[in-house]
């Protein structure tokens, strides 16, 4: 396959600019980043700065490949992260944009990477639980219902990847947060912290800059592990209870 790209550099915080680049003999087989691997050892041949980019396990677990491909987060296919998305979603002679996550909260800091150190001050802010649970028992020994066990497994699917607030037209992260609101809220590990988790979340995330959450659900469309817009239903009870709760005390 012949590839034509249009890339996102940015060597700091400074204004940015695309960059076109040219590959030949892609493989259809090739992962998405593969193909930046061979782009880069170009680059590095003929004596050009590589492209930067975010990447670890390469097996859709960790959420590091965040790239936003042809105006979509991970590009165009669904239950995907970038590393499992293949040269064979695309044509011959093709050419793909590939941008960084755009959001106030997640600041560019070289070409596509950027800074999501804002989820993990949201996650630090309230997304624990405090008790010292010791040794993790055997699963059947807890009694929790099924239906709640499965639900706060799909919440906990979320990897952090943020592809959430890149298709946010607000650049909301409600989607992430009501995710990790829901794995706990929905455990009996979690409710030790449950009256006042949601609202310290939230505070956080509003802190951090990200947008207000409009119901277009995008968020849920484009995220690599399909967590549920249920999620954001449950957050806003847990907030609303919380906020009662501290009004009450």
């Amino acid at each position: 396959m012949h590839i034509k790209l249009k890339v996102w550099r940015q060597s700091n915080t400074n204004k940015g600019g695309f960059e076109d680049y040219s590959l030949d003999g892609v493989s259809p087989d090739m992962s998405f980043l593969e193909m930046f691997d061979v782009l880069n050892e170009q680059l590095i041949e003929a004596g050009t700065e590589p492209v930067a980019f975010d990447h670890d396990c390469r097996e859709g677990i960790c959420g590091a490949c965040s790239m936003y491909i042809n105006g979509r987060p991970h590009g165009p296919l669904r239950g995907v992260t970038t590393c499992q998305l293949h040269m064979r979603s695309f044509n011959d002679g093709d050419t793909i944009v590939v941008e960084p996550w755009r959001a106030e909260a997640f600041p560019v800091i070289k070409d596509l990477v950027v800074d999501r150190d804002a989820f993990d001050r949201v996650i630090a802010a309230g997304g624990f639980i405090s008790v010292n649970t010791g040794n993790a028992q055997d699963a059947n020994s807890l009694p929790i219902p099924k239906e709640a066990a499965d639900d706060a497994f799909s919440a906990a699917a979320c990897i952090g990847c943020g592809a959430c607030v890149a298709a946010c037209k607000n650049a909301s992260a409600m989607l992430f947060v009501s995710a990790k609101i829901s794995q706990l809220a929905l455990l009996p590990q979690g409710q030790a912290e449950r009256s006042i988790r949601a609202e310290k979340m939230v505070a956080q995330m509003d802190a951090e800059g990200f947008g207000a959450c409009t119901n277009t659900g995008a968020c849920s469309a484009e995220c690599p592990k399909e967590i549920s817009m249920v999620n954001i239903a449950r957050m806003n009870r847990e907030y609303i209870g919380a906020k009662i709760s501290s009004t009450a005390v």
